[in-house]
């Protein structure tokens, strides 16, 4: 027996079960490539879902994490600390907004957004109070508290945990009669990936932002962006929006914040919104800590000093065009932007699993999404050369 099949046999006897992932147990990494336990190499084209676009290790923000280890690593809001503010300074600065709030995971700045959206629909708006809505996307992902939960349209990611969180509204993506029709007096705002990542790289039509802020601002109801998954660098542009002429009131950053190193998650916003937060509303023991802070700013620096992601853009075209000439009989569409790509394939190919076990045993790891659909989503610092390398792959695959 190897010594993957002894770990996995061990994480299915004392692991909860909530997971289904390829069998492979991950020892090493380096760059766009990762060992297993026994030895074996494998370029790793899911990024840990987009929190590796900076690819595993990158020798500079390790250093920079180790230096902060020699000094401090966690020391609570309960108190100031220097890396949390150069942080503050320096992502604001970036993203051009007024005020950030550091949290840790993806889904806990979500449910800070949601928090702030209502408190400005109280305070601000002056919707009655508990009875602000918010409306969302069919096919969202947002995260797996309670809450997010609560507004998903997957009834895998609800069935058995309700009773469920009232207050929002769903609708289909992509649809701007549907948004209109949705807004009432008592809408507070409208949260939307650029991208729906997890739904299988959903693209809505050119200038579907550009239309629903405007939509928005003619109702007084706040734009929330959670580019978590398609920001830093992802698709081609900072922020995936950017894309288009929209600025969001509220923005929501994670996953590759921390540069493959530290879970960091933010939420950003103008002081007459993020600056309704009072002491004790909300808060996080481990949110803004010093190491998560200095990951943060080297995975900023190393984004802009190595041109990450005009490089996304580059390699992502690159890609596109490989896959393009794909010639398969399974492939429905190939779609994506930057480098989040999905290759969708016809329902009589059977399942995108198959495919994805059968290029991790060529060395290419990569995962299913919404059964149909392979993601590619690389680390940006990904070459020509190695991108070749895995269209081969992907090609005799889906022969």
């Amino acid at each position: 027996m190897t010594k993957s099949n002894t770990l996995i046999e061990k994480m299915n006897k004392h692991s909860a079960h909530n997971y289904k992932p390829l069998p492979i147990v991950l020892e090493k990494g380096e760059g766009v490539w990762v060992w297993d336990v026994d030895g074996k190499k494998y370029m790793d084209m899911l990024s840990a879902y987009s929190a590796l676009n900076h690819g595993h290790r990158h020798p500079k923000i390790v250093d920079r994490a180790k230096k902060q280890l020699d000094k401090i690593a966690l020391c609570s809001r309960a108190f100031h600390a220097e890396k949390l503010a150069q942080f503050c300074e320096r992502i604001t600065n970036l993203t051009k907004y007024d005020m950030v709030l550091p949290m840790n995971s993806g889904a806990e700045a979500v449910e800070t957004a949601l928090k702030l959206i209502r408190k400005w629909a109280y305070v601000v708006k002056k919707i009655p109070k508990y009875e602000a809505e918010i409306i969302v996307c069919s096919n969202n992902f947002h995260g797996r508290t309670v809450t997010i939960v609560s507004f998903s349209s997957d009834a895998d990611y609800r069935d058995s945990f309700g009773p469920f969180t009232p207050g929002f509204k769903i609708i289909p993506y992509g649809d701007i009669e549907a948004l209109k029709k949705a807004i009432t007096p008592k809408t507070a705002a409208f949260l939307v990936e650029p991208i729906q990542g997890e739904a299988g790289i959903l693209m809505p039509a050119k200038g579907y932002l550009e239309a629903a802020q405007k939509i928005c601002k003619e109702n007084n109801v706040l734009t929330a962006f959670d580019e978590i998954q398609t920001g830093l660098g992802r698709t081609g542009k900072l922020f995936c929006h950017m894309w288009e002429n929209v600025r969001p009131d509220i923005l929501i950053v994670g996953k590759a914040l921390g540069g493959g190193i530290m879970p960091i998650s933010a939420v950003l916003a103008d002081e007459p919104i993020l600056g309704l937060f009072t002491p004790g509303e909300h808060g996080s023991t481990f949110g803004g800590n010093p190491l998560a802070c200095e990951c943060a700013l080297a995975a900023m620096d190393v984004l802009e000093d190595e041109h990450l992601i005009q490089r996304s853009q580059e390699m992502g075209e690159y890609l596109m065009g490989k896959l393009r000439d794909l010639n398969s009989p399974y492939v429905k569409e190939i779609r994506g932007k930057g480098l989040l790509v999905g290759i969708e394939l016809k329902k009589e190919a059977g399942g995108a699993r198959k495919f994805c076990e059968a290029l991790m045993a060529r060395g290419l790891l990569c995962k299913e999404t919404h059964e149909h659909v392979i993601r590619l989503a690389p680390p940006l610092v990904i070459t020509k050369e190695e991108i070749d390398w895995a269209v081969q792959h992907v090609k005799d695959v889906l022969k």
